[in-house]
């Protein structure tokens, strides 16, 4: 099969080509305009530390409190060498190598305007390890997200140097061997280079592109999910009507409505007479819960959108305008604010689905206790609801705000850090627990409209429910579940909406 090539331009780039770029596999590239930029600024740098008398922060200086520590020419690849290897105190789980792929493609993306002053060999190696899935080893834990994710990032940017591990088909390997494989030989950095690797926020970006796109799905997929649950518990289509929801306004609950009126559309169940004249919250506010998760999704997903876009290290650099500025553009408090706003929106969508999945499993509306037709001699679906409410639990602590912590480092240079790197992990986290919540709801929601046969749904949730009973059969009498709520996490993540 053909590699397909995209090209990296000055142009912002969006989640749709980023979702191109990594479910396709493909290659990058620089454009000329951006090698352009590039070159132009890492020219201009040279030239000025050459005619300029005046210590410049993190190019002819120490770093952090050190700022005031002049460096002389001679010693200024050593200093941003030493940089990179005394900054990897990276502790913890290893960062999923998908979200390490994501990070080199935001760091080459940050890079690429030409406000960085790295050299135009040290961005195209970053190309090269990218094209050819050399992935570096980088560990969760030791950014503070406001110097920019500095432990993450040198890890990160080690084998540039020919330190550090990378990942080779599932194991660590020494990056000087990938190296050698590849007769790659490594970059000697010029001034300035290791702060712009090291500084700047692309451990938080690639873990809040990740959440923000998996969010999306799940918003969807709760939805979709959600409409199989009220169908099996013979719900009411009122709660959905469009007028309802244009009296209150809120585009997320619009949407939510609209979409749960499109998965009924020709259901004989949603029509059917029915004796109750209310169904509880966990059923009747779905537009109201799913749609506010919906638009703090969209919010998130614009602040997200705008992070991986900017240049975000430190100092920065303006060839036209003769300028190096000392600033806070590494600071995370944006990303670290909206990963916690986003934590909560997707527990939210785990918490109520939760009570759906109670709902189908306490004997009401005709159906069996626990969704067993001899409940007693079977627990039936009775302990993935536990597994769910723990899970769901757990995501309610996970959601204890991180962007309202702050601890001084660097003796007191930085003295308010945004703490996003924690968010963003502690998100990523919610993200999988709320993607099993739902898988769990899936399998009750199946199992439950059973019951119902052989009345039928609309033909789309009909064609959903036959593609999942090809993966998850019909519980007749109790058997080992965790490989069916396995079979079900994997059909959520994977079915395309």
């Amino acid at each position: 099969m053909e590699t397909k090539t995209f090209e990296i331009t000055l142009k912002d780039l969006s989640f749709e080509e980023i979702g191109q770029i990594i479910d396709g596999h493909w290659q990058i590239s620089l454009s000329k305009e951006v090698i352009a930029a590039v070159q132009k600024c890492r020219d201009y740098l040279d030239q000025k530390t050459k005619t300029h008398p005046e210590p410049i922060y993190g190019v002819t200086t120490g770093f952090g409190s050190l700022c005031n520590v002049s460096i002389s020419e001679a010693q200024l690849s050593q200093l941003q060498k030493n940089l990179m290897m005394s900054h990897a105190c990276g502790l913890g789980e290893p960062v999923p190598q998908e979200v390490v792929k994501l990070m080199l493609l935001m760091k080459i993306k940050s890079l690429s305007y030409g406000n960085s002053g790295v050299q135009v060999v040290t961005i195209q190696r970053l190309v090269d390890f990218f094209n050819n899935d050399v992935l570096p080893v980088v560990y969760q834990q030791g950014s503070l997200g406001a110097s920019g994710d500095l432990a993450p990032l040198a890890h990160m940017c080690l084998p540039l140097i020919g330190l550090g591990e990378v990942w080779v088909d599932g194991e660590k390997r020494p990056a000087s061997e990938m190296l050698a494989k590849h007769g790659w030989q490594p970059v000697e950095l010029a001034s300035k280079e290791g702060l712009a690797l090291l500084n700047g926020t692309q451990f938080m970006s690639a873990f809040a592109v990740h959440n923000v796109m998996k969010a999306q799905h799940l918003s969807k997929m709760a939805d979709l999910i959600g409409a199989l649950s009220l169908e099996a518990f013979d719900g009411r289509i009122e709660p959905f009507y469009p007028e309802i929801q244009e009296v209150r306004r809120h585009q997320g609950q619009v949407d939510t409505a609209a979409a749960f009126r499109k998965y009924l559309e020709g259901s004989e169940m949603i029509k059917r007479h029915k004796t109750h004249v209310q169904d509880p919250y966990s059923f009747r506010c779905i537009p109201q819960v799913h749609g506010a998760s919906k638009d703090a999704i969209e919010y998130v997903s614009r602040i997200t959108f705008e992070e991986i876009n900017a240049v975000t290290d430190n100092p920065t650099v303006f060839p036209e305008k003769d300028l190096v500025i000392s600033a806070g553009n590494f600071h995370g408090q944006p990303l670290a604010l909206t990963q916690d706003f986003l934590s909560i929106a997707v527990a939210e969508l785990g918490n109520i689905s939760e009570r759906r999945t109670y709902q189908l499993i306490a004997g009401k509306r005709e159906l069996p206790s626990f969704l067993v037709k001899k409940p007693g001699l079977n627990s039936g679906f009775m302990i993935p609801q536990y597994a769910a409410a723990s899970i769901v639990s757990q995501s309610k602590q996970l959601c204890c705000p991180a962007s309202v912590d702050s601890i001084e480092s660097s003796q007191g240079q930085e003295d308010h850090v945004s703490m996003g790197a924690n968010a963003a992990t502690k998100a990523y986290r919610v993200m999988d627990n709320t993607e099993r919540v739902l898988a769990i709801e899936l399998f009750n929601a199946a199992q439950a409209f059973e019951f119902r046969r052989p009345v039928k749904t609309s033909p789309i949730l009909e064609e959903f429910l036959a593609a999942y009973r090809k993966e998850v059969a019909f519980v007749e009498d109790d058997s080992v579940m965790y490989p069916l709520i396995q079979k079900s996490v994997d059909f959520v993540r994977n079915w395309k909406i």
